[in-house]
């Protein structure tokens, strides 16, 4: 188990989040600082202006910096999988002394990763390992010290755009920080999501951001597909301000207050209700819309984001394998109702609303769906698995999947003290308002999929 002090940085499409931690002798972590920004200079995941995300990863960096006097030994990062590709991969190798030590394991895994088919602008993020065979044993969790004369492998190979990746460095470097590590952002998700049980049956993380929805389906304490759609809360935004002809701050503040996707009892004052809002260009003035009609609005979005990944999934045929169903995190995952509509969407599979453990510390509430990845990061870097894995570097390493609780503690320094800039090596090898309790009605089986078609068929009605 790690000693070192670490800096993780998740690089969001709303917020930038840094937090400087390490492992105490126990074992616990112990949050050292922590700092938030606004993500700037990011678009959909990807690096748009160097000089501006720079900045803006500094300023949560010094901020989480201004806590502790500890010098930084290394730094992981979220990386978007806006940008990434996935693929499977085998790899076998003998064992010649008839037992599996670490050094077959690794040879195993750098054969698998031999063996694939990389397209040339793409770099190698994660190889994970799907199951392990020896000899004639297949299924294989973990082939550490068993014996035998031939160990199999077959890997789930994560790759990202060369550009995208070389752009944060470049972000990163400029801001003074010498990057260790990349993870992808939906595996630290759901290595901070995901119980024993969900790991086991399998289940398909989904990380709904502001430019982007992110997934990961995972088994096994293994990536077995990811993905990710450029649509995210935001869009709902934009929708009701393009829709409504109000401003987007005003657009915001419906999303917010008037979110909800579940059925409105006709009866119910609500089915009637208008609401004043101001309008693009004349501000002073204001115009009523029926709260329906901004239900179904943000109904429309919400519904076709579910559509596409339940239609990614499907493409994919890995269903069968997300027995323990869909777990649903990031800031959207608070929009009242989106359970309900995901078990439709996804046509009655197990659905769950989650939140990552809380690391209690004096500085950041990390009981928050937006904070799955941060904490993903954590647990990634300074907790120790049975589980394989060659990083971005390429390098053998173990990784925390399962987590126990108690774990985590954290240490509130009573006094600030400036650190000294320290770079890290790098390795050669390469509040909103309270919602209202109004609902929405909900989809007939019939009408699944549909969303967009009904939302705009709505829409000329209106207009």
């Amino acid at each position: 188990m790690s000693s070192k002090t670490l800096l993780a940085i998740d690089i969001g499409s709303s917020s930038i989040t840094a937090v400087i931690a390490k492992n105490n002798l126990d074992g616990k972590i112990n949050i050292l600082g922590t700092g938030t920004s606004k993500s700037e200079g990011i678009n959909k995941g990807s690096i748009t202006n160097i000089e501006v995300a720079s900045k803006a990863i500094k300023n949560a960096v010094n901020i989480a910096r201004g806590s502790t006097a500890e010098v930084i030994d290394s730094s992981v990062v979220s990386i978007s999988g806006a940008y990434t590709k996935g693929l499977r991969s085998l790899g076998s190798v003998n064992v010649p002394n008839g037992l599996i030590t670490e050094t077959e394991i690794n040879q195993v895994m750098q054969m698998a990763l031999y063996n694939a088919t990389i397209i040339p602008e793409y770099e190698v993020v994660h190889v994970l390992p799907i199951f392990f065979k020896v000899d004639d044993s297949k299924d294989v969790e973990n082939p550490l010290n068993m014996n035998g004369s031939r160990l199999e492998v077959s890997v789930y190979i994560v790759t990202a755009k060369r550009t995208a990746l070389t752009n944060i460095k470049s972000a990163l470097k400029s801001a003074g920080i010498e990057l260790t590590n990349f993870v992808l952002d939906g595996y630290a998700s759901a290595i901070s999501l995901l119980d024993e049980q969900q790991n086991k049956f399998g289940s398909t993380v989904i990380n709904i951001g502001g430019t982007t929805t992110e997934f990961v389906s995972y088994k096994g304490s293994a990536i077995i597909f990811n993905g990710f759609i450029p649509v995210g809360s935001n869009h709902i935004t934009n929708d009701l301000s393009v829709m409504l002809h109000t401003p987007p701050n005003a657009a915001e503040m419906l999303k917010v207050k008037y979110g909800n996707l579940l059925k409105i009892n006709e009866n119910d004052d609500l089915a009637i209700k208008k609401v004043k809002i101001p309008r693009i260009g004349d501000e002073q003035n204001t115009s009523e819309v029926s709260l329906e009609h901004i239900q179904t609005i943000i109904h429309a979005r919400v519904e076709e984001i579910l559509v596409l990944i339940r239609n990614k999934l499907k493409q994919s045929g890995i269903q069968e394998n997300i027995g323990a169903g869909i777990v649903i995190t990031g800031g959207m995952s608070q929009l009242s109702g989106i359970k309900e509509l995901a078990m439709k969407v996804f046509e009655n599979t197990p659905v769950k609303i989650s939140n990552p453990i809380n690391i209690k510390n004096g500085y950041m509430n990390f009981d928050d769906p937006t904070m799955s990845t941060i904490v993903g990061l954590l647990f990634y870097s300074l907790n120790d698995n049975r589980t394989y894995e060659l990083d971005s570097n390429k390098n053998l390493i173990k990784k925390a999947i399962k987590k126990e609780e108690p774990i985590v503690t954290s240490i509130v320094k009573e006094e600030k003290i400036i650190v000294k800039d320290e770079k890290v090596k790098e390795k050669t090898t390469n509040t909103l308002e309270k919602e209202d309790t109004t609902k929405l009605p909900t989809l007939s089986k019939k009408d699944k999929g549909k969303g967009m078609s009904r939302f705009w068929s709505k829409v000329s009605e209106w207009f």
